[in-house]
């Protein structure tokens, strides 16, 4: 029997919930009157057990996912953790997350780096803890007819970022299926919550390719080698140290994605040259 193979965007952007955008009168370049949507930015404080974590400026969808996403992602979270509940309330901004295990990150609070994310991104603790550990598979593979299929699909369907802009997203696939599509007023939140849905629904990593809008920055590449995904793709450009990160990590780092071009600067043999592009620009 043929194996069933996920469908496409399980979960997709909601452009239309009208909590993430407002409308905002203006004038255009002609100075004639104009009405736009733009993305509603929210602050939501984190709390691990009785432990004020950070406060993240954020679109305001999906809280458990980023919570836990982030959690994990800092290495406060372990992927063998029980979680006893996770509670958000929206009036006040709060989602707490409750383990099994007793925590306390008061000395891990104290030492931060801001990465190069939007919003100014945060990283608490060791910026590369454990980073050294994690073995990303060897067999995946990554045939370029996907990049070009994901590219497509994932730029026409409907999202904050065509309604609105202002937005960044990320995309969790599988060959040349896009599954789980998160948006957020900065990437390292749109990835976070990525983790955290992976996490709350018992997702792994194996087959998975993970796709973003933004750029490849160290903190992309970090964050997608502790997710345990060998391979990420993305429409914009790298960091010198992203490169180098992938590099180290073996993981597969395809930038400029744009049309029938790309560029790999790291894990090039994964790829599979089965896309006829003759005649293409």
């Amino acid at each position: 029997m043929k194996e069933r193979q996920p469908r496409e965007f399980q979960l997709a952007p909601a452009p239309e919930d009208g909590r993430l955008t407002q409308q905002v009168g203006g004038i255009d370049q002609n100075g004639a009157p104009v009405d736009t949507r733009v993305v509603i930015e929210q602050p939501l404080t984190l709390y691990l057990n009785g432990q004020e974590i950070v406060t993240m400026m954020t679109v305001g969808d999906h809280p458990d996912c980023l919570a836990v996403g982030y959690l994990l992602n800092q290495n406060m979270l372990r992927p063998d953790d029980k979680l006893t509940g996770i509670d958000y309330d929206e009036e006040v901004a709060v989602v707490v997350v409750r383990t099994e295990r007793t925590t306390d990150f008061e000395e891990k609070l104290q030492k931060k780096t801001l990465t190069s994310g939007c919003a100014q991104g945060t990283a608490f603790g060791d910026l590369m803890e454990n980073f050294d550990e994690i073995q990303l598979p060897r067999d995946a593979v990554l045939k370029t007819s996907w990049i070009y299929d994901l590219s497509r699909k994932i730029n026409q369907q409907p999202s904050l970022y065509l309604t609105a802009g202002a937005i960044h997203g990320c995309v969790l696939c599988a060959e040349d299926r896009p599954l789980i599509y998160m948006e957020d007023v900065g990437r390292h939140n749109a990835i976070d919550k990525i983790a955290g849905w992976m996490f709350l629904n018992g997702e792994g990593p194996e087959g998975k390719i993970f796709y973003t809008t933004g750029r490849l920055t160290s903190e992309m590449i970090i964050k997608t080698v502790r997710m345990e995904i060998p391979i990420l793709i993305s429409r914009s450009g790298f960091t010198a140290w992203g490169v180098d990160l992938a590099r180290q990590a073996g993981l597969t780092l395809i930038g400029r994605a744009k049309g029938k071009r790309f560029m790999c600067l790291a894990g090039e043999d994964r790829l599979i040259f089965d896309a006829d592009i003759s005649g293409d620009d």
